[in-house]
């Protein structure tokens, strides 16, 4: 995670991107990628979204959505100085704590 981290850092920092990589500028990219990536679900029927990834084309655009979502998320933690991977994990433990299995 942090190696694709300092990768994409320094994509950005080639290309003078940082003073654009505010929090703001990067949850609203997120946004955006995030709502690109529903778009290829929006009207399919449960079962047509199972199915996909079956479609090579489609299957592409998904990929692509989901690494550009991962790339700002991975962008807005790094800015913020938040550990993906722990922020995770306590998550999971408050909702094991707030939904307890039955």
């Amino acid at each position: 995670m942090a190696e694709l981290q300092q990768r994409l850092a320094e994509f950005a920092a080639a290309r003078r991107w940082q003073p654009y990589h505010t929090p703001k500028n990067l949850a609203s990219a997120l946004s955006v990628e995030a709502a690109e990536l529903l778009e290829i679900f929006q009207w399919s029927t449960p079962e047509e979204s199972a199915r996909v990834m079956d479609d090579p084309d489609t299957a592409h655009r998904v990929t692509d959505e989901i690494a550009d979502v991962l790339a700002y998320l991975l962008q807005l933690c790094e800015v913020l100085g938040v550990d993906p991977l722990a922020a995770l994990a306590a998550k999971i433990e408050r909702n094991e704590h707030r939904f307890p299995a039955p």
